[in-house]
């Protein structure tokens, strides 16, 4: 596998970009190739403070970077030589097998939609994030790439979510459900009963409605919903966790040390859980070539963690078999 990093994007670029692509080229075993993308002589700035031994990364210069506050449709047409673009290009180009980007994620998004392009037939790519369950982990899409959509975007939505949950997770009959205020075929909007109907009608494992409080149960594999539903519960949760366990580590002062001995592997375990950085980045489904879209916060861990996921989304082969699924689901419908 081939994968193309965007190292100027993110708060912490290039530094803790190409600190994470050496952590994981310096693993024994490693035989997949690492393309840092971006500013040259920042790359090896970057890359001279770190202990890269000199294999499994090379670096393609792109001059041009697109900042967090840019307007990204616009940015991507100016900047053709940024970094996120670059990236993009060489996807498309089919010179890499994968693009990883933690900078602006309206470009990144730009860039896979307009650049790479959508998969025929999908109407709309969804940004796909895994999130941690009592049971493993479970699929949420959309999480805010189409604040607006019809029916038909999430029958397509659930139809990504089930592929790449089988073929990339590795889960053998993935279960749909879809984000509701209520469990009954009845409740919701007419978005969600006329998605309800679709669902029904598909070859897919749906389950039906699921309430916010059953993501975290894990009752189904797959959670689907418009972007707008999916970002606010998305950014809803993340808060909520880091509440949580700021609220557990202020209350641990008042315990003493043998408490805090017992009590100190829970904690560590409950952070590395809800930590974003273990799960590395969301994936754009819906496009014609794996986009992962990391957090503009990622450290050196999430990098690694990200572009692991990259090699094993390319690996999965899920982009192909979206196409051969979705004549299947035509088939529902005639």
């Amino acid at each position: 596998m081939r994968i193309a990093v965007d190292a100027m994007g993110g708060d912490f670029a290039p530094d803790e970009i190409v600190r994470g692509a050496v952590l994981l080229a310096s693993e024994i075993g490693f035989a997949d190739e690492i393309i840092l993308v971006g500013d040259q002589p920042k790359i090896e700035a970057a890359l001279q403070k770190t202990a890269w031994s000199g294999a499994g990364i090379s670096i393609r210069h792109a001059g041009e970077v697109i900042a967090m506050d840019e307007h990204p449709a616009q940015a991507i047409r100016k900047k053709r030589n940024s970094s996120v673009v670059v990236c993009g290009q060489m996807v498309k180009n089919r010179e890499v097998d994968a693009t990883i980007s933690a900078g602006n994620t309206g470009a990144a998004m730009a860039v896979a939609t307009l650049n790479i392009g959508r998969i025929p037939g999908i109407e709309r790519p969804a940004i796909a994030t895994i999130l941690p369950t009592q049971l493993g982990n479970c699929l949420l899409l959309d999480a805010g790439a189409n604040v607006d959509c019809s029916p038909v975007n999430l029958l397509q939505f659930a139809l990504m979510g089930a592929v790449y949950a089988k073929h990339a997770l590795g889960i053998p009959d993935p279960t749909i459900g879809l984000l509701n205020i209520g469990a009954e075929e009845s409740k919701g909007n007419e978005l969600t009963k006329e998605t309800y109907a679709l669902l029904k009608k598909s070859h897919l494992r749906f389950y039906g409605n699921v309430e916010g409080k059953d993501v975290y149960d894990h009752v189904t594999d797959v959670i689907v919903c418009d972007g707008f539903v999916g970002n606010v519960a998305l950014k809803t949760s993340e808060g909520l966790a880091e509440m949580m366990l700021s609220i557990i580590k202020e209350n641990m002062k008042q315990f003493d040390d043998h408490i805090l001995a017992a009590l100190t592997p829970v904690v560590k375990g409950l952070s590395k859980k809800i930590d974003y950085a273990e799960r590395g980045g969301a994936l754009l489904l819906g496009v014609d070539g794996v986009s992962i879209i990391a957090h503009g916060r990622s450290n050196s861990k999430a990098i690694v963690n990200a572009i692991r996921q990259g090699i094993s989304s390319a690996k999965s082969g899920y982009v192909n078999i979206i196409k051969q699924e979705l004549l299947e689901l035509s088939l529902d419908f005639k």
